[in-house]
């Protein structure tokens, strides 16, 4: 005779549904983290907070709706945002403090080259708005044009329009041509 589950049951069967989801799709966490944040401290809060706030939404998670990377990825942009946005106004209340410095990126590259390479594509992550930034995570994550409109809340071919000019943006910033007068 099988007996009803309890509470502490459910809880600790989604725990550990939780951590294993969470635990394979780490990834993404930690990408959101690096592309949003430019010290380790700052980092490892993020992640902290982002874990947090999957915890706390997870119970509302249907797979049924949409895949756990594309739901997560939603709600780690959504944190690192709205963290972006609450230390904005921080700083514009305490705007005798220090900016911060950038880290230098900790790489296993073989090369200078390849490093100073790695450090100027974080730096221009950096420097993008927080949706061509999260459009371009996941592009480079090939995600689809339909799941990085779900993730992002628009439309699929607004994800690709968007994406067509980010990427030409982002080649007129590698390649500047010097403009010609007539």
């Amino acid at each position: 005779m099988d007996l009803p589950l309890t509470a502490v049951d459910a809880t600790a069967e989604l725990q550990q549904r939780f951590a294993g989801l969470l635990a394979r799709h780490q990834g993404i966490v930690l990408k959101v983290a690096r592309a949003w944040t430019g010290g380790t401290d700052d980092r490892q809060d993020l992640i902290q907070e982002i874990s947090v706030q999957a915890w706390r939404a997870f119970p509302a998670f249907t797979p049924e709706k949409a895949q756990f990377s594309t739901w997560l990825y939603r709600v780690a942009l959504n944190v690192a945002i709205s963290q972006q946005r609450g230390q904005r106004l921080r700083q514009r209340h305490h705007a005798d403090m220090a900016p911060e410095h950038i880290e230098q990126l900790a790489t296993t590259s073989d090369t200078a080259e390849d490093a100073a390479q790695l450090a100027q594509l974080h730096a221009l992550i950096q420097s993008l708005p927080p949706l061509d930034r999260a459009l371009l995570l996941l592009h480079l994550d090939d995600y689809s044009h339909q799941e990085i409109g779900d993730v992002l809340g628009i439309s699929a071919s607004n994800a690709a329009t968007r994406l067509h000019r980010l990427r030409q943006q982002l080649r007129q910033q590698a390649n500047p041509t010097p403009t010609t007068r007539g």
